[in-house]
């Protein structure tokens, strides 16, 4: 499994309760159910639900997260929807 690195921004920062942490994963869809393990609240996987992913500065889009490979050092964001104008 790959460790890589998942950020979180505005509201997801929040709902996790830190910046960023570490998981071990093969997909995206691995690493994003290693965060819902640590961050089982209903408050995040909302927020996680509504934000926008990218996968080393690429837009995941409509991608199927299980088909987006993961390796070492690869950095996810995850980017809540931003209020504003």
């Amino acid at each position: 499994m790959a460790k890589c690195t998942i950020r979180y921004w505005a509201a997801a920062k929040e709902a996790a309760g830190t910046a960023q942490e570490h998981v071990e994963a093969d997909t995206l869809a691995e690493a994003l159910e290693a965060a819902c393990r640590l961050h089982p609240d209903d408050r995040f996987l909302r927020v996680l639900g509504a934000s926008s992913l990218l996968v080393d500065e690429r837009p995941v889009g409509a991608r199927p997260h299980g088909a987006v490979a993961v390796a070492d050092g690869t950095v996810i964001e995850v980017l809540p929807p931003f209020a504003g104008g």
